[in-house]
């Protein structure tokens, strides 16, 4: 439908057949109103096509493009505290207590692509210093365990099923290593690091992800050379994003409940920041104890991460067989049936879009408003420059209820809106405001009071720079709380919200959540 009205637009050069109402059912300050959104139909035409907007710096690379395009990744806690109900292994465990019987890495990809999850990450070695594949730098490995005869290796099982499945892998290789007498001699222990971190991006093909921390312990003087170690993933593995509580690549968000800030910037000045210790008191292994959150529980995390400009690192941690349980699998079907639901169809799909200008004139399709209703980031809307105001008309053609606003920027041209707001024409002839937003960049949802409407006006504030807008999408969700979703925080297990870093040497702005 959106086509054949691009196509009716560019024929018929007399009138706006976009518009699909008659002057005799509305009130003439809503004619004028629409009028208005109509004025960039009088900007003379030019015979070239109009180039896009220069793109307004920094921007991601292709590899942070990706990974933010991937939207949510599981993270997989697994080693020797499995098996001995710790969280915080002393390094002194019997490797043989490693004995995965029914270890089945096919089964946990399936489970996180059946799931919507486009990535996975390992716990290859944590805190306790045990290594999951057969290092030759140490005995405190698989290899010195009862499983596969000594013979397995997790991190090839789980690199050959995520290449199968056309998932991407990613490791996470603790800092601290609580079982190596080297640790505590800052030479010697990077050395033995880079030599890890070697073998796992030599070994397994291509690694997408590495995810850092900094912990260690109080008493130990340890010092870790992140800058080497950035240095070697980047040069092994071009492609791999590498988080850390302060990038280079991802950062973040400042807790492990999956909120990000409502107001979350992309940019960031890193100038005169360390990495910092991170205590976390929360939970990642699986214990038998333990239930999993609900489906809804997890729709509210979705909506404070990828909805907030993140990418969502869920914890699914495997149990004592190797397996994920059944009662993990279950809650997570549940999760993506209801962001299914929720998300699959677009209520303002059919809607007419007419904007306060359009870069090039109403001929130039390529940045009509139209574009905010097709899918991907590629594809946007961009306004004359220099306007003084940047707005979206919208007639949904008939009233509709919703509750949910989804706006997403092409971040591939930079992170550009500041602030912006959603109004919404009352059956009295008011316009109400819905909802107010602060920063977009990859996606925005805001979930507000349920309203039924026919006419909207997405209005941006301020932006750095003439807003680009690539998606705009209202949907109904009968299920969220809208309290739940405040910025409270709730005890969990691991649930991080990572945010795309693209570093800027000044002061504008600097995200820190």
């Amino acid at each position: 439908m959106k086509l054949n009205s691009k196509s009716l637009r560019l024929s018929c050069k007399s009138h706006n057949p976009g518009i699909k109402i008659s002057t005799c059912t509305l009130p003439n300050f809503l004619i004028r109103i629409l009028l208005l959104g109509l004025c960039c139909f009088l900007v003379p035409a030019s015979c070239s096509r109009k180039p896009p907007p220069l793109p307004i710096l920094p921007l991601p690379t292709t590899f942070q493009l990706q990974w933010q395009l991937d939207g949510m990744a599981l993270f997989f806690h697994f080693g020797t505290n499995t098996f001995t109900d710790s969280e915080w292994g002393t390094g002194h465990a019997n490797p043989t207590v490693f004995n995965p019987t029914k270890l089945n890495a096919s089964q946990w990809i399936r489970v996180a692509k059946d799931s919507g999850f486009s990535r996975v990450i390992l716990t290859v070695k944590h805190h306790d210093g045990f290594c999951l594949w057969p290092s030759d730098y140490t005995n405190y490995t698989v290899r010195s365990s009862n499983w596969r005869n000594g013979n397995g290796d997790v991190v090839a099982e789980l690199a050959a099923a995520a290449k199968d499945a056309g998932v991407g892998l990613g490791f996470y290789l603790s800092p601290w290593d609580r079982h190596e007498a080297c640790y505590g001699d800052t030479l010697q222990y990077n050395e033995f690091y880079l030599a890890q971190m070697t073998e796992l991006l030599t070994r397994y093909g291509e690694v997408k992800d590495i995810f850092l921390d900094s912990a260690k312990e109080d008493e130990t003087d340890m010092h870790y050379l992140f800058d080497s170690w950035f240095s070697l993933i980047h040069q092994l593995q071009p492609g791999a994003i590498v988080f850390s509580d302060l990038g280079p690549d991802t950062r973040w968000a400042g807790n492990e409940y999956g909120a990000a800030g409502s107001t979350c910037w992309s940019l960031y000045n890193k100038t005169g920041y360390e990495i910092g210790y991170i205590d976390s008191q929360t939970g990642w292994f699986w214990h038998a104890s333990e239930q999993p959150k609900s489906a809804r529980s997890l729709l509210e995390i979705y909506y404070k991460s990828v909805g907030r400009n993140c990418q969502l690192l869920l914890n699914v941690p495997p149990n004592s067989s190797g397996l994920i349980s059944d009662e993990d699998i279950q809650v997570l079907q549940e999760f993506a049936e209801l962001k299914r639901s929720i998300f699959s169809h677009n209520l303002a799909i059919n809607a007419v879009i007419n904007a306060s200008s359009i870069r090039g004139g109403i001929q130039e399709t390529h940045f009509s408003p139209y574009n905010v209703l097709e899918e991907g980031i590629y594809t946007y809307w961009a306004p004359w420059e220099n306007q003084s105001k940047w707005i979206l008309y919208i007639d949904l053609q008939e009233l509709v209820s919703f509750n949910v606003l989804q706006l997403q920027e092409p971040i591939n041209m930079g992170q550009r809106v500041i602030e912006f707001h959603l109004e919404a024409l009352s059956q009295d002839g008011v316009w109400m405001r819905v909802v107010n937003g602060t920063t977009i960049g990859y996606q925005r949802l805001l979930l507000f009071p349920k309203l039924k409407a026919q006419y909207l006006k997405l209005v941006m504030d301020k932006s750095r720079a003439d807003p680009l807008i690539s998606y705009f999408g209202i949907y109904m969700d009968p299920v969220t709380i809208l309290s739940d979703i405040s910025d409270k925080k709730s005890g969990a297990c691991f649930n991080g919200s990572q945010v795309l870093q693209t570093t800027t040497n000044n002061s504008y702005p600097s995200a820190t959540m």
